[in-house]
């Protein structure tokens, strides 16, 4: 059996009850146990307590923080601490629970399985239906286009518009996060107040960046910019080389991109448009509730006291030509 520390304290109480010296205790543990014996500080040290009246060889309790603090309750609060706070970071959680920096290590990623990193940037947070209509449509247009091997993509053309920001950034270290192991990777899509900001349309082919034009003074983009300023120096750096080059324009269902202006432009210039119709609704509830206010509108105009009543899911009645809510 191999001896430990108590084992050794009490052989060198039985010496020292025994009425041995410090250094005749010392010479006989070293002849028995050669290296494995304790030192003679050790034995002058415990040689001085047994002189105090000290009869225990145990260790006695000390003040200050237990040997170890990685228990279930100190991982508990430190998950709630990040739970509460993704950003929160060694030196507040070793101030709010009073352990080591070497602890809080030990239970973030041997019992937590957490670790630290940067939130990534999306445009919009999208619901499953407008994911679902993203997904068929990019199937349709991989069929159409036999995966992307026909010629027809090489006269495609995407461009849209987009506000550039001046702003100060968070740094890399700002935006990082806890994650938990069986959580997804954090994105975000809220922005700092900007300085200043300039509106761009920037259209791109299969071969790279084709145009870029800018709006002054702020404006936003109407059908007048699109069919005078944009669309022509984007169709004229197109058709520098061949006028008569096919041309298919990809652009969302803004209304400047749909208007009755945009399409006649488009006809005459003879650009073809993909078809681009994801749900939005949103907007589709906004247009259910002009077209029944128009309705209701046109209806309160005719004197017919037989018309019958009508009325939507929103809350929305006509009756006895009284529009109310």
């Amino acid at each position: 059996m191999e001896l430990n520390r108590e084992h050794f304290r009490a052989i060198i109480f039985h010496n020292f009850r025994r009425g041995l010296s410090r250094q005749e205790c010392f010479d006989e543990l070293n002849s028995l146990y050669s290296d494995k014996a304790p030192s003679y500080s050790t034995v002058k040290n415990w040689y001085n307590e047994f002189n105090r009246g000290r009869c225990s060889i145990q260790d006695e309790s000390r003040a200050g923080r237990p040997k170890s603090v990685v228990v279930p309750e100190k991982i508990n609060a430190v998950r709630k601490l990040i739970k509460q706070d993704r950003h929160v970071t060694y030196r507040e959680i070793e101030a709010s629970l009073d352990i080591s920096m070497t602890s809080i290590n030990k239970i973030l990623h041997e019992h937590l399985s957490v670790k630290k990193i940067c939130s990534r940037w999306i445009p919009h947070n999208l619901t499953n239906a407008q994911k679902k209509a993203r997904v068929d449509w990019c199937k349709e247009m991989l069929e159409k286009y036999i995966q992307g091997t026909s010629k027809a993509v090489y006269n495609i053309y995407t461009g849209d518009e987009s506000w550039i920001y001046a702003y100060e950034p968070e740094t890399k270290q700002q935006s990082t996060v806890w994650v938990f192991q069986d959580e997804a990777k954090p994105t975000k899509v809220v922005r700092g107040r900007s300085t200043s900001k300039q509106m761009i349309a920037c259209f791109f082919g299969i071969n790279g960046h084709v145009a870029t034009v800018a709006l002054e003074q702020s404006r936003t983009v109407n059908s007048e910019w699109y069919t005078t300023i944009c669309l022509p120096e984007v169709i004229g750096e197109i058709r520098k080389k061949q006028k008569n080059r096919r041309i298919i324009l990809h652009h969302d269902n803004a209304s400047s991109h749909t208007s009755t202006q945009t399409k006649a432009f488009l006809t005459e210039r003879k650009i073809e448009l993909m078809d681009v119709s994801f749900p939005n609704p949103k907007r589709d509830q906004k247009r259910r509730q002009k077209t029944l206010r128009l309705l209701c509108s046109t209806i309160r105009k005719i004197e017919n006291p037989l018309l019958p009543s009508l009325a939507n899911e929103k809350g929305f009645y006509l009756s006895n030509f009284e529009f109310c809510r």
